[in-house]
């Protein structure tokens, strides 16, 4: 009897041990996996109509070792490019962010409606524009840039597409002073258009 309870004694301590180890363990690592700036993101007070699938990518190191982090967010919005603009730049400022009127913003010519913004140590684009009849892309993978002959398409396009990108300020080249070369005496242009999104590939996550 008295082996039998020095086993079960044995036994519960064990899963105790085990339990008080393994759920801090869970939620450490779970805090580390996901970016803070997402939760940020998530908090915004915009309607559910303006923020609907979701997908998220992120590269780069959170403390910056060689490349800093990077997150985007695109998100599909019911309703009229204009009035998701609106809302999104509402509660950009109710969630402490500044306008921040800066060149190079957008770094290429941006249809709909394009806007950066500053809070602390990050900077953040906003892009709104009309859907472009392409398949969002799925989480993990670089979106399918789209064609020049795409258009939307009525009753399948409706809404708008909304492209958030974070960067890390002491990241972001136009925090840092840009050159005043004028393209007429060098013969070219030191920021020459590469594409026609100013927000470039999604960047695939890690695996």
């Amino acid at each position: 009897m008295r082996e039998r309870r020095r086993l079960r004694l044995g036994i519960l301590v064990l899963v105790s041990v085990v339990l008080l180890g393994a759920i801090p363990l869970y939620f450490g690592i779970r805090t580390l996996s996901r970016d803070p700036v997402f939760d940020t993101l998530d908090a915004l007070d915009v309607p559910s109509w303006a923020a609907s699938e979701t997908v998220d990518n992120v590269s780069g190191s959170r403390w910056c070792l060689q490349d800093c982090r990077l997150r985007e967010r695109t998100v599909e919005s019911q309703r009229a490019p204009e009035e998701t603009a609106r809302v999104y730049e509402a509660a950009l400022r109710a969630d402490g962010w500044e306008p921040w009127k800066v060149s190079l913003c957008p770094e290429q010519p941006a249809k709909g409606s394009y806007t950066c913004w500053r809070r602390d140590e990050l900077t953040l684009d906003l892009w709104v524009r009309e859907p472009t009849c392409v398949p969002p892309p799925v989480s993990g993978e670089p979106a399918v840039p789209p064609s020049p002959a795409a258009s939307p398409a009525a009753g399948e396009c409706a809404g708008s597409l909304v492209s958030v990108k974070v960067r890390n300020a002491i990241d972001d080249e136009r925090t840092r002073p840009q050159p005043s070369t004028d393209p007429s005496l060098t013969g070219e242009d030191p920021f020459p258009t590469v594409s026609d999104d100013p927000l470039g590939e999604l960047t695939p996550s890690p695996s």
